[in-house]
């Protein structure tokens, strides 16, 4: 997987390539936390060029947000393929996150 950031205003943008399984979790968890854990309050993940995502991945992403709900910061999850949404609704997570279908919608989210 890779992991392309970016900044815009007060805004983290990370977008995700490729497969967030048991072998990039952690690369992911590596760039997410410290983020938090620094201060961010607002966090954008693309998912656009995200191909697949495993229970791996979504344990992070839940730690993640249970994380900045704490400091009072949000994490919004954006552009996802109909089966990555597919995957977060029988998990339970999409009460958890706030998901938005374009980055452009994400990005209003944070204002």
């Amino acid at each position: 997987m890779e992991i392309k950031q970016q900044k815009r205003d007060n805004v983290s943008i990370l977008e995700l390539i490729g497969r967030l399984d048991a072998n990039t979790a952690g690369q992911l968890e590596k760039t997410l936390i410290p983020m938090i854990e620094s201060g961010e309050k607002s966090i954008i993940l693309d998912f656009s060029n995200l191909e697949y995502i495993s229970s791996a991945g979504l344990r992070i992403l839940l730690l993640a947000a249970k994380m900045q709900k704490k400091s009072q910061g949000k994490i919004i999850l954006c552009a996802m393929k109909d089966f990555i949404k597919e995957i977060f609704e029988i998990a339970g997570f999409t009460p958890i996150f706030t998901i938005c279908d374009s980055i452009e919608l994400a990005l209003k989210e944070c204002e």
